[in-house]
């Protein structure tokens, strides 16, 4: 007869250890090395704050607000503080479960009709009714404790530490999203504000050019259509500041949502017309990603979360075994007379799911899958991560070829229009002439200005996609043991 109860006990144990999907390990290979490092490049560069590369005060200064006063810094400290909340109620469901519970009565009993009193001589009268006051008083403490025989506790312990670490770099995630977005934020506001200087400039040269035109025209040194042709030019021009004008107002104000002061007014941001210069992007390769990127390692621990979300669906299989210890004491006091007990209790139960088990042999099987899922959206994480890295290198790459050819496009355009003003001032060209060459300089001033702003945004999301802007847990250790 016991081989056979212990042969049950053991069905359900076997039975988690075989069923169920098997969970496949992430494939994580990636290449040696991207397809395009841009230069400069430097081995030393630290990434961990990416920010004050850019020897930018402004910029510094905007990061470490938005960290500190942003709606989505907040929010995000907000969710990690509930991670530990819950954390700590997932361990806490382990440890023993009880309470203290009292209790007070007090009964008066009043005889309308009963026996009469008896006399008997020497004793007094004795009544023989239960008329009187009855106090109690009552106190028990009493223990649940579950018995970690087969490592529930363990398996709770390890899911909810992953889920912890997961909130963690999930913050983390957040955070440096958020410094991404504010830099960007400001250098595209500054690129509006250079494009709105240009194109004022050129507004004014339109308007000059119409002047002349309009002269010669009422002089008859040259057509009415010329006049009417650099009136459509101005409107051209003046329509480009109105649209540039509202750009750069929208711009500034979404930078000062980011950064939490998005009811100040605009003008407290000011936004200089001063495109700046990108810092060296560190040599990195793309194994460094599995460390370096908060979102990545997210999806690393929700995959240890999924598989300990799996293993308490097979431990859910075996049986349970609970201690329930308690203790009492009452008291009751009636016609002056008290009487005090105390009693102690140690008990224990067990039970095994045995109807329940189709059920849970289903969960066994959704939660394994479930698992497997982390797994494959932690490949994916790893991919995107490659992805956006290799392409915001190879774009990098690309931006300052761009710019070196624009440099000297507009050194060229500078040129021409500093040898037509000479000419004009000696008497060889006409205004027009100078007019027109400066245009075409501050044409190729603008388009190499906006090319060294999307350089510098550029640069921007490379630092991201490497896992730039926080400090991974595993550097901090390195870095305090030194």
């Amino acid at each position: 007869m016991r081989k056979h109860l212990a042969l049950a006990a053991l069905l359900p144990l076997l039975a988690a250890c075989a069923l169920g999907p098997k969970i496949p390990k992430p494939n994580t290979v990636l290449p040696v090395a991207y397809e395009s490092q841009p230069t400069p490049a430097s081995a030393d560069v630290s990434i961990d704050h990416w920010w004050s590369l850019y020897n930018d005060p402004q910029l510094q200064s905007l990061v470490v607000e938005a960290l500190h006063n942003a709606p989505d810094a907040r929010s995000a400290l907000s969710r990690l503080e509930q991670a530990k909340a819950v954390r700590y109620s997932a361990l806490s469901a382990f440890w023993p479960q009880g309470g203290v519970q009292g209790q007070y009565d007090r009964t008066g009993t009043t005889v309308i009709k009963g026996p009469a009193p008896i006399t008997i001589p020497g004793f007094g009268t004795i009544s023989l009714s239960n008329a009187g006051v009855l106090d109690s008083y009552g106190g028990n403490f009493n223990v649940s404790w579950e018995l970690d025989l087969f490592g529930r506790a363990a398996a709770e312990r390890k899911k909810a530490n992953a889920d912890m670490s997961a909130a963690r770099f999930d913050f983390e995630a957040s955070r440096t999203s958020l410094e991404a977005n504010v830099a960007d934020q400001l250098f595209q506001a500054r690129g509006l504000a250079i494009q709105l200087e240009d194109a004022k400039e050129e507004s004014t040269i339109e308007r000059q050019l119409l002047d002349v035109a309009t002269k010669k025209a009422k002089f008859g040194f040259g057509a009415s259509s010329d006049a009417d042709e650099a009136a459509s030019q101005l409107a051209q021009s003046e329509a480009q500041v109105a649209d540039l004008t509202t750009q750069l107002h929208a711009a500034r104000r979404t930078l000062l949502v980011l950064i939490g002061h998005g009811a100040d007014p605009v003008d407290s941001l000011p936004t200089p017309a001063d495109v700046g210069t990108a810092p060296a992007i560190p040599v990195s390769v793309p194994a460094q990603l599995l460390a370096r990127r908060p979102d990545v390692r997210e999806a690393a621990m929700q995959i240890t979360s999924a598989k300990g979300a799996y293993r308490l669906d097979q431990l859910a299989l075996f049986p349970k075994f609970t201690l329930t210890p308690g203790v009492g004491l009452t008291s009751a006091t009636e016609l002056g007379s008290a009487t005090t007990s105390d009693s102690w209790t140690l008990g224990g139960a067990v039970s095994q799911p045995v109807l329940d088990i189709p059920r849970l042999l289903a969960q066994i099987k959704v939660q394994g899958a479930q698992a497997t899922q982390a797994v494959i959206a932690y490949e994916k994480a790893v991919q995107t991560a490659y992805g956006e890295s290799d392409n915001a290198l190879v774009q990098l790459g690309s931006d300052e070829e761009r710019v070196r050819l624009l440099k000297t496009g507009e050194a060229e355009g500078l040129s021409a229009y500093n040898a037509s003003k000479k000419r004009y001032q000696a008497g060889i060209d006409d205004l027009t002439t100078v007019l027109t060459a400066e245009r075409t300089w501050r044409s190729a001033r603008t388009a190499l200005t906006s090319a060294e702003v999307q350089s510098l945004r550029r640069s921007v999301q490379a630092f991201k996609a490497l896992g730039g802007g926080w400090t991974p847990p595993d550097i901090k250790m390195a870095n305090a043991n030194r």
